[in-house]
């Protein structure tokens, strides 16, 4: 049977059919006209090559295969009007629905523990699925529903995408606490140029914001190690001595030495929501959206408290 060729409201005329074994009765529960209802079971018979009902003095009886059909075309109806109803509106408490977030390892890491302790006290049978797809096919994935969330870079400038900002965070410098520059308050631009260092990108190859402030005075650092994955790096640096510039937020969450960073022309790191504006009034969509933008601004708050605590005990 090739469904994209069936009228699906036909399903509801066979469900109204077999409850009430009476034409009439069926049009008078869908809202149709007696000989309606006729056509449309004229036409279930011709797609399932069975006469589904027979006429008797009982009313209309169901065949076999209406009795094999009729527990699964329930289910699939129940299931649409389910469906319809969350779409205006959305009981956390209630539904059962998979987010699906594409996002780096290092905000997992940030977002994720909060964020699935906030969904199981308010939403206990809404699941996540985390994943990184390639930031060139955000919007595709997004606009085809296959993508409720992106959480990156603000790099996105398609206009069919909305988007906010969750953080901004300063770079830093981080190595093991036994590191040799790790006695020193601050690092020089020499003492940066002279270590060999660790580069995370999700690309095969290309500079970040830091190489880029360096290209622009004319010198570059030695990286000697590159990866994607932000969480193998403090396994790395904590067994020798390179260090990484990172995220503030990053090295707030490890066991590891941090100071500021010795370049004056290196960017905040944004990191955006995003979201396909089909989806932009959607009250399940609407819904997750308040929950990572406030947890979010929670965070910031917390480091925000931690940088205070770091500067007030280095000023001591």
């Amino acid at each position: 049977m090739n469904l994209s060729k069936v009228d699906l409201n036909l399903f509801i005329v066979f469900d109204a059919i077999y409850t009430e074994a009476n034409l009439t009765r069926a049009g008078q529960i869908v809202g149709i006209t007696q000989p309606a209802v006729s056509n449309a079971l004229a036409r279930l018979r011709e797609t399932f090559n069975d006469p589904l009902f027979v006429r008797t003095a009982q009313g209309m009886v169901p065949t076999p295969m209406a009795q094999n059909i009729i527990t699964p075309v329930r289910n699939a109806l129940q299931l649409l009007r389910v469906s319809v109803q969350e779409s205006r509106s959305f009981v956390p408490e209630q539904a059962t629905k998979t987010y699906r977030i594409s996002m780096t390892d290092l905000t997992e890491a940030v977002i994720l523990p909060h964020l699935a302790s906030r969904i199981r006290r308010s939403a206990p049978n809404i699941n996540i699925d985390s994943f990184l797809i390639k930031r060139r096919e955000t919007t595709k994935e997004l606009a085809a529903g296959r993508l409720d969330f992106a959480i990156d870079a603000p790099l996105n400038t398609d206009t069919q995408v909305r988007h906010v900002k969750l953080f901004e965070d300063r770079h830093v410098c981080v190595m093991r606490k036994g590191h040799p520059l790790a006695k020193k308050d601050k690092i020089t631009l020499d003492d940066y140029l002279a270590q060999s260092h660790i580069h995370i990108s999700s690309r095969r190859n290309g500079l970040g914001h830091v190489d880029l402030a360096l290209g622009k005075m004319g010198i570059q650092r030695r990286v000697v190690m590159r990866s994607q994955h932000y969480q193998m790096a403090p396994l790395v640096l904590e067994s020798t001595d390179l260090i990484m510039t990172v995220h503030e937020r990053f090295a707030q969450r490890h066991n590891l030495h941090w100071t500021t960073l010795p370049i004056d022309d290196v960017p905040a790191i944004e990191t955006h929501l995003f979201w396909h504006e089909s989806t932009d009034q959607d009250p399940a969509n609407r819904w997750m959206r308040e929950q990572i933008i406030e947890l979010s601004q929670k965070l910031t708050r917390e480091h925000q408290k931690l940088r205070e605590s770091a500067s007030a005990a280095a000023a001591q």
